[in-house]
Order: structure tokens, then C-alpha cells, then sequence
């Protein structure tokens, strides 16, 4: 990994560059993006989420609470320094430029176009000085060392009716246009992934666990072009050639991937767009360049993409959808609990890979399972401290008849997308442990059963899954709860529940986790995560009211609860969320499943 960032620094000695910055991130600034653009791990070896700035003598890894032992183990002997973030005193990426070179009449800072936002370019210019800063743009910079750096992903798509997604394709188009002509744009560049497949109502395989397809959406007032990878469409995917026609037929122009920027410049010089809005948090610094070029200053419309919001919020159709999904996601992940029990106590050999497979096992059995929504986290005792643990599959650590398993998962179907988190018992745990059990459960039965006032903001709410464990001097460092797709991305926004400060409330028919958790290094991690819905709660003198539905189907082990923990309505609310587990599920798990879970789900009594 060393030569790689020397090869690094060779390339900005001759090319006069001061630093170079670095994403892990697509061309849509996506989360989670095809291995083309796993740049971080290329140079240097470090598999979680962060940011990578290399100068003439530092290499630092910028990346937050959830990925620190991560990070420290896959970064020794690297030479790559890791900077910690969410934490006091942190002292981010624009900054620490500033501050390092403070000194300097005129910074350049190198970038790959392709893999950074332009909201982050444009925040490191400003803060290391506009006025002293330029900024070298250069597109698939890695590809001059990263010689078999895989390709473009292309993958089969396939289109969602109204029966299953309730707005019609037509119906989205119409609700942006308006959008358009209510904000006094002519035309809408939709970047991210999932607003993408969301307006279009398709759905592929590019990247791994989201069901996205590599493209760009431009919304005129008369015109639809949809830029995607279509090359020549492999024999027998008839889904993909069916869809294309569909796409066709309704209005939608399709174009080649590549041509989004000649397009763009093209349409802005022919004076055909004279207002484009564009979320430059979803937009590549690359495209922002063309658009800047070829444009004048307020042309360009920037915000929030009114996409995000309107997606977040489910229909009838999609929550329909979802419930069907918790409940067969429910049905499989107690088939599973019952199975690790089973060879547990039998003794017989058993390791966290050899569980995961058997999770996927139970859930392929769904019909209209697509895969699962990400990469499942199954750890047994110290690996549970890993809050974004990667379960190997050589190697991975043997179970045994004490401690505890932590299982973080979900399905993605073609009515829904389901994540799911349980920590579980295999034998006789510890005091400590039992205590961190109790105090996580007890966090998230507070956030579960709160009821709130219309416009709270998820910041706002989110200490009632931490007062718990602040009580007890205890925490977690990342995230309470983020939204969930409709057979879409497992993380999706604009609501969150978290420290950080969001002022999008969370509103009827919202789905968002609820996972607060525990993590201490070389011990143990649990965490405990049900997805809710948001639903109303009625109306008095004092406003209009909210609260959580719990969509997840799946018990909770109470047989290690340390009860003097609990009140009296903590345990009311576990009581009736197994109940009802229990009489949901059970008519249709076989009778050894359902006998083994009314003996988990039996009342807990003080």
C-alpha cells in the first residue's frame, strides 16, 4: 500500500499538485458504490467508509465512530495516519487543509471529478481560501496506476407497475413538473441512484444490495432523457429489452451513459434549458464543472432535491408492501434463531460465515426475494464491537454455548425492503453483558413507544434512545435510525435520527430504524434495531400527534434481561411486541418453531 501512495505523490510532484483528496464514493455520490470505485481500498487496504488526503509528507483517513478498531487494524503499516470524526474536537478534511497550509500563497488540491461531490469540492475551496485555492479536476485519476481497475457495472432492469409502487411512472412526471413550474425551473438533472429508479420506477443490479441503475434522469418540461449504460443487451435477459420498451413507449428518451455532459452543455448553448435545477450534494464535481462552463451563473438552480422528501414518505401501496415484507422477512429470521439454537445446544460445529448463509438460505425461499438489502454483519462476542463488522468467509470466528451473537440483516423483495438487528444469547453471558443488553432494549422501547408532536425533527428525539445508557455512562457513536427504501437503498433519506442537527421532521408514513447499541473493544457489541412507521396519533387542543408502528416481525430474548432495569411500562411494551410476534407468526411457522417461540415470547413477570 506504501507504493501506492508514493505512486501518488509521484504523479503530484510532476503535475505541481499540493495535495490530492480521495472518496470512496460513484459518480452519484452514492453510499455504497460498485467495486470501480473502491479507491480507498485500493491505496490503502482500509475496507470501511472515509476519505483519504495525501500531501508531500502525510497520508491521513478520515472516517467516523463506527469504523475506528476497523480502521486501526487495516491501516497498520500503511503509513496512513487515521483522523477521527463525530468525536470532540475533530478537526475535518477542509479544515485540516486550511491548516496545513496556511502558509501558502496559492494551494492546488487534486481531485477525482467522478468520485467527489460538488458540495465537497467547493466547501474545501472555500475554507482553505477561494481566492488562493485552484482546484485540479482529474476524472478516474486512479486508472493511471490501477491497471486492472474493474469497468462500468451494467446489470438486467426491470420496471415496477403501479400495483406494486401505487404512483405510476406518469403520475411521478406529472408531480415534477409541476415541481418545476411551482420553483421557476425549465428542467430537473436528477443524479442520485435511488431518486433515479424511484421516479422511473425501475430497478437493477449495478450495485451491490441496491437495486439502482448507473444513470442520470433529465426532466424537462416536454422531454424525458434517461442516460444509462445500454450496450448490447446480453442473450435471454429479456426483462431488460422488455423494460427498455416500456420505458420507450411512455415518453422516456434513452441515451447513452456517457453523453450526459455534451448533452447538458448542448442543450444550456441552444438556449433550450435557461433555468436547470440541480442538488449538488447528489452531483459529481465533474458535471458540475461542464454546467458551470457552459452556463451563466444563474442558470443553475441549486437545493435539496424534492425527490429525496417525497420518497421517504411511503404510500398506501408501499406500506402494504412492507408490511407483507416484515412479515416474511419475520417468518425466516425465527426459523433461523430457532436453527442457531438448535445447534447450539446439540453442540455441534458452527461458524459466523456458516450462519450467514444459512440466514440467506431461509430468506431465498421468499418469493420475490432479490437478494439481501446489504452485506450481512453476523459476529459472535469481540467481532459484535465492529459495529460494520465484514463477516469473512475463511476464518470467521467459531460459536459457541456462552456469550453472545450479534446479527445485523435484511431482505430486499420485490414489495419491500427489511433490516433487522438481533443480538441473542448463546449461553451463560456476564453481568456486564447482561446490563448492556437490558440498557440497549431499554433505549429502543423508549424510542419505539414515544409519542411526539407533528414537525419534531429526528435530532429531536433521538436522546430517548440514549438517556438509558447516558444514565449508566454509556453510549454509541453512530446513528439512532435512518430511512429505509421501497425495494430500494437500506439507508435513504432526508429524515434521520441523530445527534447531528436535521431539521427535516419525521411524518406520517416515513420508515425509519430504531438501532441504538453498546460496542466495547475485545468484549462485546449489541445492538438492537426494529424498523417503524410513522403514523398519526390524533389531534387536541395541543396540535396534531405522531408515533412509531413497529413494522419488524421478530422477538426479543428476555432470558438475560436484568429486570430492575426495566419499569413497569418498558415491560408492558416488550410483553405485547412478542405477543404479538408470537400470534402473528406462529400460524405459520411448522409446530416445533411455534412451540419453541411461546416459549420465548411468554410474558416477562417481575
Amino acid at each position: 500500500m506504501r507504493s501506492r501512495v508514493e505512486a501518488i505523490r509521484d504523479m503530484m510532484r510532476s503535475r505541481g499538485w499540493d495535495a490530492v483528496v480521495l472518496t470512496g464514493t460513484d459518480p452519484h455520490v452514492s453510499e455504497y458504490s460498485a467495486p470501480r470505485w473502491h479507491q480507498i481500498e485500493w491505496v490503502s487496504g482500509y475496507t470501511g467508509e472515509g476519505e483519504l488526503v495525501i500531501t508531500e509528507d502525510h497520508a491521513g483517513l478520515w472516517t467516523d465512530t463506527r469504523y475506528f478498531i476497523q480502521a486501526e487494524r487495516q491501516l497498520q503499516g500503511t503509513g496512513i495516519e487515521l483522523h477521527k470524526t463525530r468525536v470532540q474536537d475533530q478537526v475535518l478534511i477542509p479544515e485540516w487543509l486550511k491548516t496545513r497550509f496556511a502558509g501558502y500563497d496559492e494551494v492546488v488540491i487534486a481531485v477525482d471529478g467522478l468520485g467527489i461531490s460538488a458540495t465537497e469540492v467547493i466547501e474545501i475551496r472555500d475554507t482553505v481560501g477561494k481566492d488562493r485555492t485552484a482546484i485540479a479536476n482529474v476524472p478516474d485519476m486512479l486508472s493511471f496506476f490501477w491497471t486492472d481497475r474493474p469497468g462500468y457495472p451494467q446489470s438486467p432492469i426491470i420496471t415496477l407497475g403501479a400495483d406494486t409502487v401505487g404512483w405510476s411512472r406518469k403520475q411521478k412526471i406529472v408531480w415534477i413538473r409541476k415541481w418545476l413550474k411551482d420553483n421557476g425551473c425549465d428542467a430537473i438533472l436528477l443524479t442520485a441512484l435511488d431518486e433515479i429508479a424511484w421516479m422511473l420506477n425501475v430497478r437493477g443490479r449495478d450495485v451491490a444490495y441496491n437495486p439502482v441503475v448507473m444513470s442520470y434522469l433529465l426532466v424537462a418540461s416536454d422531454t424525458i432523457q434517461w442516460f444509462v449504460r445500454k450496450g448490447p443487451i446480453p442473450e435471454n435477459d429479456n426483462e431488460t429489452e422488455d423494460s427498455f420498451y416500456e420505458l420507450t413507449a411512455s415518453g422516456v428518451n434513452i441515451q447513452d451513459y456517457s453523453d450526459i455532459g455534451m448533452a447538458l452543455a448542448g442543450m444550456i448553448d441552444d438556449d433550450y434549458i435557461k433555468k436547470i435545477f440541480i442538488d449538488p450534494s447528489s452531483l459529481n464535481y465533474d458535471l458540475y464543472g461542464i454546467l458551470k462552463e457552459n452556463s451563466l451563473q444563474d442558470n443553475v438552480v441549486t437545493g435539496k432535491s424534492p425527490v429525496a422528501l417525497r420518497k421517504s414518505v411511503k404510500n398506501e401501496v408501499e406500506i402494504a408492501g412492507l408490511r407483507e415484507a416484515h412479515l416474511e422477512d419475520g417468518l425466516a429470521m425465527e426459523r433461523f434463531l430457532y436453527w442457531l439454537e438448535t445447534m447450539i445446544e446439540a453442540g455441534e460445529p458452527l461458524n459466523e460465515y456458516e450462519c450467514s448463509v444459512k440466514l440467506h438460505e431461509f430468506r431465498s425461499r421468499i418469493e420475490g426475494f432479490r437478494g439481501e438489502s446489504f452485506e450481512t454483519i453476523s459476529a459472535y462476542g469481540p467481532n459484535a464491537a465492529l459495529p460494520h463488522y465484514v463477516t469473512p468467509e475463511n476464518g470467521s470466528a467459531e460459536l459457541y454455548a456462552n456469550g453472545l451473537y450479534l446479527c445485523d440483516s435484511g431482505g430486499q423483495y420485490l414489495f419491500g425492503t427489511t433490516d433487522i438487528t438481533r443480538t441473542v444469547p448463546l449461553g451463560p453471558c456476564s453481568q456486564l453483558e447482561k446490563e448492556d443488553y437490558t440498557l440497549v432494549l431499554k433505549g429502543h422501547i423508549a424510542l419505539s413507544r414515544i409519542v411526539f408532536p407533528k414537525g419534531t425533527a429526528g435530532c429531536q428525539i433521538d436522546v430517548m434512545a440514549r438517556a438509558p445508557l447516558w444514565n449508566s455512562k454509556r453510549n454509541f457513536g453512530h446513528g439512532t435510525g435512518h430511512g429505509v427504501g421501497f425495494y430500494l437503498n437500506v439507508h435513504e433519506g432526508p429524515q434521520e435520527i441523530r445527534q447531528n442537527f436535521n431539521r427535516q421532521a419525521i411524518l406520517p408514513g416515513m420508515v425509519t430504524t430504531d438501532e441504538p447499541g453498546i460496542y466495547r473493544e475485545g468484549r462485546h457489541g449489541i445492538r438492537h434495531e426494529n424498523v417503524l412507521l410513522c403514523v398519526d396519533a390524533g389531534e387536541n387542543d395541543f396540535g396534531r400527534w405522531l408515533r412509531f408502528e413497529p413494522l419488524t416481525l421478530c422477538h426479543f430474548d428476555t432470558s438475560i434481561l436484568v429486570k430492575e432495569l426495566l419499569d413497569e411500562e418498558d415491560i408492558k411494551w416488550l410483553n405485547d411486541y412478542n405477543e404479538r410476534v408470537f400470534r402473528t407468526l406462529s400460524p405459520r411457522l411448522p409446530s416445533e418453531i411455534a412451540t419453541w417461540l411461546r416459549q420465548k415470547t411468554l410474558p416477562i413477570i417481575r
